[in-house]
This record gives structure tokens, C-alpha cells and sequence, in this order.
């Protein structure tokens, strides 16, 4: 890699920058490829079997997972990888479509809780058989079990959680 000229904007000059090894960059490189291009192939086929977004999955899924299938949904778009905006959007649909509803916390009137219906249970249900496909085909199956364990390893050092969620 050509070194500029120019300090870079961090304020140190090119010379001190502490510019990536091969291995540091192939880490990297690898990681950017997986953060990129691994959720349009988990997307697609949950769009031609069931219609539905990836995030719209995750959504859905984390809805049904929850204690009596209700989540806030502050808790919800950090699971789904979403802002609020975001999510109220698609909530906002599934509420139409009857798969979701939602209320205020009753424990704390500052919070929306999202609650999935029996119908907004059978589609997540019908959608998740795709979903685990996808995630055996592209994540697990390539893996051994010591590569599953060391992702696993990997993904827990690099979370960020808000510390309300934890």
C-alpha cells in the first residue's frame, strides 16, 4: 500500500501510522466479506420462499423467541441489528398484515412493547426451516466444529451491547 503524503486525519503522520500486516489485513478483509455479502445470501432465499427481508425475519424470530413472544422494542432493534425508525416502519406493516401488535410496557409507560400474534407466529414458523437452510449451507456446513467453536469465540470478543440490554 502507497503511503500518502499528507498526515492522515487522525493527526499522526504517515510515518507513524501502524499500517495493517498481510495477516492483519486478510483478518480484516475476511471479516468485511462476511459482514457484506453473508446476509443478501441468508436474504435471498427467505424472499423467494416466504417474501420476506432478512431483517424482517430477524424481526419476526426475536419477537417469538421472547417470553410470551413480547419484546420492547428498543431490546428488538438491537436484536434485529435495526434503528427504531427502522423498525417502527416494519412493525408498522406486520400490524397491518395482523402479526403484530403492540402496546405500552406496562411496567414502564416509556417503553412500546411488540407482541406476535398466533398468525405473525405461523409465518415466522413457516419462514424459519428457509432461514436454518441458509444459515447450515452458508455459515455452518463450510465449518468444523472447532471453526464453529472459534467464531463463536470471536463474535462474543468483538459485541458491543448497550449496557440496558445486558
Amino acid at each position: 500500500m502507497a503511503i500518502a503524503a499528507t498526515p492522515n486525519p487522525g493527526g499522526n503522520s504517515p510515518e507513524e501510522t501502524l499500517w495493517l500486516t498481510s495477516d492483519e489485513k486478510d483478518a480484516w478483509t475476511g471479516l468485511v466479506s462476511l459482514v457484506l455479502l453473508l446476509p443478501g445470501r441468508l436474504e435471498s432465499p427467505l424472499q423467494q420462499e416466504s417474501g420476506l427481508t432478512l431483517f424482517e425475519y430477524l424481526t419476526l424470530s426475536h419477537i417469538s423467541e421472547a417470553p410470551e413472544r413480547r419484546l420492547r422494542m428498543s431490546e428488538l432493534a438491537y436484536l434485529a441489528n435495526g434503528s427504531l425508525s427502522r423498525l417502527s416502519n416494519v412493525v408498522k406493516r406486520f400490524e397491518q398484515r395482523g402479526w403484530v401488535e403492540r402496546s405500552p410496557d406496562p411496567d414502564d409507560g416509556r417503553y412500546t412493547i411488540a407482541a406476535l400474534t398466533d398468525l405473525g407466529f405461523e409465518v415466522v414458523a413457516a419462514a424459519a426451516p428457509t432461514h436454518v437452510r441458509a444459515v447450515r449451507q452458508f455459515v455452518l456446513d463450510p465449518l468444523t466444529a472447532a471453526d464453529q467453536q472459534a467464531l463463536a469465540r470471536i463474535a462474543a470478543k468483538l459485541r458491543v451491547r448497550p449496557v440496558d440490554l445486558a
